[in-house]
């Protein structure tokens, strides 16, 4: 298995990332020669150290995995993964457009990029039916879950359901005799804790997932020690969870899981790095928006009475209140009779040009004012209002976590989950910020940076 940002990607998805950037490169390459007539050495003399074709190979890739191409789905023909190729195509060459004119060491003809257009996606397209029919032959870890309750039929139930992740689930390990034989996810328990060792050699098993309610309860450590020395992969419940799904599950949470996991960092130097990504990413995007926000500014004063941006007290990091500046989207008394409310799904507070700037995520960009001052992160936990934490960290334990780095614009949670106006969406949206902080890194805050673009770009989620 590989790892990246703690989330586990099997042999499977790892090898098409590669096969494919492979079969863009060489479809990159195929344009370049077809625009220079098939001259000999051409190819060689426009592009030497293949940057170009570097550059058109990456930025494909990053475009198909923010259109999400990279799900099992998206491997089986049909027309809703044959127009997200397209429209993923068009946006890569958008893309380089812009590249090509900040970065002009990677220029590349036009005629190139269009034929870009066609050739990749044609490419693509036929590798994709090739590894359909060859997918089967790619090899499974069979894995067997010690514990059939809470933790574990979750665990289960997701193994159950992909295909995509390189897992096979063979049963279920309980002591209790009553359990035996019971489906859980279809897959039942096949035996108690003195059939480990058999189950183990005749379903070739290859890993043991550990997922008891209880970790106090008797754990059969000589056959999971005989089982680690066969070579079996042995893993805790909630790492297993936290690298399959992205999030750390509050209500299976132990202290001192968190507090001997792989995780928590708090390095100056990792400060440091994320200091300067803040700050010339804040720059960059004030300098490029302010004619929008100079458009928006009047157009909110045009339709109703108040500023048109408005400030508003919010917790940041170690639990300091700050304010936080955001284009007015509502009245300007829009709590005046209320008090604090989450915004709703049709919220009649909120003004006519208000739902078109929080659609397209306008209503963010004063926002940047608050990284360059550094009272927010461009990534982190979004902000939350003083009311609302003192409601819900009486209500949703380990809340407070969320405060010990920077708030950001945007963040994991705001990319993996859709907007949420009650106390269970807090306590989701937590989940996966504590994910985050537990293994934030610059490159991590990068690919989250991308995925918001989509995100912006397509108004998903926005209220």
């Amino acid at each position: 298995m590989f790892y990246i940002f703690n989330r586990r990607f099997s042999p499977k998805q790892v090898f098409i990332v590669l096969s494919e950037g492979c079969v863009i490169f060489a479809a990159a390459l195929l344009s370049a020669a077809i625009r220079l007539r098939l001259d000999h050495g051409s190819v060689a003399h426009y592009d030497p150290a293949f940057l170009k074709t570097g550059a058109i190979t990456v930025t494909y890739l990053l475009s198909f995995s923010a259109f999400d191409l990279y799900t099992a789905e998206m491997y089986r023909p049909g027309r809703l993964m044959f127009v997200k190729l397209l429209a993923a195509a068009l946006a890569a060459t958008l893309a380089l457009s812009s590249i090509f004119y900040l970065m002009p060491i990677f220029f590349t003809w036009r005629g190139i990029l269009l034929i870009n257009t066609i050739v990749v996606p044609a490419a693509v397209l036929l590798w994709r039916w090739l590894f359909g029919s060859m997918s089967k032959q790619l090899p499974t870890k069979n894995v067997l879950i010690i514990g059939s309750e809470g933790l574990a039929k979750k665990i289960g139930q997701d193994i159950y359901r992909s295909t995509w992740d390189g897992f096979k689930l063979v049963g279920f390990i309980d002591d209790d005799p009553m359990k035996q034989g019971v489906s859980i996810v279809n897959p039942g328990v096949i035996g108690g804790y003195g059939d480990i060792m058999r189950v183990i050699d005749a379903e070739k098993i290859d890993m043991i997932i550990v997922a008891l309610p209880d970790r106090r309860a008797k754990l059969p450590m000589s056959a999971l020690l005989d089982c680690k020395l066969k070579g079996v992969e042995i893993e805790e419940g909630e790492t297993f969870n936290e690298r399959m799904t992205g999030q750390i599950p509050l209500n299976h949470l132990k202290p001192s899981w968190m507090v001997f996991s792989d995780g928590f960092k708090s390095l100056r130097s990792r400060k440091i790095v994320k200091r300067v990504f803040d700050l010339t990413l804040a720059a960059v995007c004030l300098v490029i928006s302010v004619p929008v926000m100079v458009l928006a500014a009047v157009i909110i004063k045009l339709e109703s009475k108040g500023p048109a941006i408005f400030k508003q007290v919010r917790v940041g990091e170690n639990g300091r209140p700050f304010n936080i500046y955001k284009f007015r989207s509502m009245r300007a008394d829009a709590e005046a009779k209320s008090g604090p409310v989450w915004a709703g799904a049709t919220d009649d507070r909120v003004t006519r040009v208000g739902r078109v700037i929080r659609k397209i995520r306008v209503d963010e960009l004063p926002q940047l004012i608050n990284v360059m001052k550094g009272d927010m992160s461009f990534v982190g936990p979004r902000p939350e209002r003083p009311f609302f934490v003192d409601k819900l960290k009486d209500v949703i334990p380990y809340y407070e976590i969320r405060t010990v780095v920077k708030p950001g614009i945007t963040g994991w949670a705001q990319i993996k989950y859709p907007y949420g106006a009650t106390v269970q969406d807090a306590l989701e949206k937590l989940q996966y910020d504590i994910y985050y902080i537990k293994n934030m890194s610059p490159l991590m805050d990068l690919m989250i940076f991308l995925r918001t673009v989509k995100v912006v770009l397509t108004g998903r989620g926005a209220r």
